[in-house]
């Protein structure tokens, strides 16, 4: 019998079961590229259940402990006094999420012998330390597609809630209880016309592209791998070979790249400063992408015109993390892959990775991130453990 460790976000303030605001939640046939969505043998929940917290425990209690399984659920994930590091030291698999993630790193991997999985419920495995997974082992699976297209909404929406000085405005007639309307508009542009950037134009990258076209806005891109030729020519998409050239040419950029050793703290002061003034940045990929004081003074100098965040460093931040309080910000808690619509494809994905790994069956490629001693499947097309640094191993 396995023991399963599994690090959740907290109940909601008010009591869980909440009040669901619908009934249902649409059903999906299959992701853009045709990979099917998550197939476990059967769900103990309904689709649009919340999920992702402590009392939802991913839907996976039943089906555990009936099989005579330990299932321990908990978001008390710091310190070393923290449940998490209690519970890790006989743990033979961990499930955390990147909105709340529980980080293993190496030390803590040290400290977990029996440990032989570590699966993510959603997409980004940054949170694990890749290299230690790799030398003793570990494999490592995320549900891959499962919240694509609510990032990409999400992207979409900071986009035009910076670039249309939403928040601002509805507090005049909210909070403020005011009618200002030239306060409201005297930051407020139209997006259309604009040109914008996405870093990394994998899945995520990709949506938010095909989102954007009907806005009329000149698109451009960067990433590893080029688009294909006629994928390029239908969103008239221009590419830029760095980061640098592409942030230099857009008024808004979107990023969407993991966390790898070349992309921790890319945006500093200096590339920052390159781009053009009153540009604006959403960073919906990791908070750590950035340099977190280059931001808050681009945006006290004005350099960035805004700054829309659904990650951070660390994560959560603390209590005077200075993106809470910096001018011009949309931030948000990690929240762009956690709806309810995504909650049930991720659940549904890690029972699968579950029921898979517990009857000694392969697990998907295409949910691998480490698996065999080396970077497999997925993770061998968007990680990289070169140098010293890998993901996961940033001192959480």
């Amino acid at each position: 019998m396995a023991k399963i460790v599994c690090v959740l976000y907290p109940d909601p303030v008010g009591g869980y079961p909440p009040r669901y605001a619908r009934d249902d939640i649409p059903v999906l046939r299959g992701y853009p590229d045709g990979q099917t969505l998550p197939t476990p043998e059967a769900i103990d929940f309904t689709p649009g259940e919340l999920l992702g917290s402590v009392s939802g425990a991913l839907g996976l209690r039943r089906f555990l402990e009936t099989a005579g399984h330990t299932l321990v659920v908990t978001s008390d994930k710091e310190g070393p006094d923290s449940e998490f590091e209690r519970e890790l030291p006989d743990a033979d698999v961990v499930i955390s999420q990147p909105f709340w993630p529980g980080y293993l790193t190496a030390e803590r991997i040290a400290k977990a012998p029996n440990l032989r999985l570590a699966i993510t419920a959603g997409i980004g495995s940054d949170h694990v330390d890749l290299n230690a997974a790799i030398a003793r082992e570990i494999t490592v699976a995320e549900v891959t597609w499962c919240n694509s297209i609510s990032v990409a909404e999400h992207a979409v929406m900071q986009i035009l809630a910076l670039v249309r000085n939403f928040l601002p405005s509805h507090e005049w007639v909210t909070s403020r209880g005011g009618w200002n309307i030239a306060d409201s508009v005297e930051r407020a542009y139209d997006l259309e016309g604009m040109n914008v950037g996405v870093l990394a134009a994998g899945r995520i990258g990709l949506a938010v592209l095909r989102r954007l076209a009907p806005f009329d806005v000149a698109l451009h891109y960067s990433d590893k791998r080029r688009l294909p030729p006629d994928v390029e020519q239908e969103l008239g998409v221009t590419f830029h070979p760095d980061a640098r050239s592409l942030a230099q040419a857009v008024d808004v950029l979107s990023i969407h790249s993991p966390l790898v050793p070349e992309t921790y703290n890319l945006f500093d002061a200096g590339l920052i400063g390159s781009m053009k003034r009153g540009s604006y940045i959403v960073n919906t990929a990791r908070g750590a992408i950035m340099d977190r004081d280059a931001v808050v003074a681009a945006l006290e100098s004005g350099q960035l015109a805004g700054y829309a965040g659904d990650v951070w460093y660390p994560q959560p931040p603390p209590a005077d993390h200075p993106w809470r309080t910096m001018p011009n910000n949309a931030m948000t808690p990690h929240v762009s892959g956690t709806t309810l619509s995504a909650q049930a494809r991720y659940a549904a994905g890690t029972r699968e990775i579950l029921e898979d790994f517990l009857a000694a069956r392969p697990i998907r490629q295409e949910y691998l991130i480490v698996d065999g001693g080396k970077l497999a499947g997925t993770g061998a097309a968007s990680y990289s453990v070169s140098g010293d640094r890998s993901p996961g191993s940033s001192g959480h």
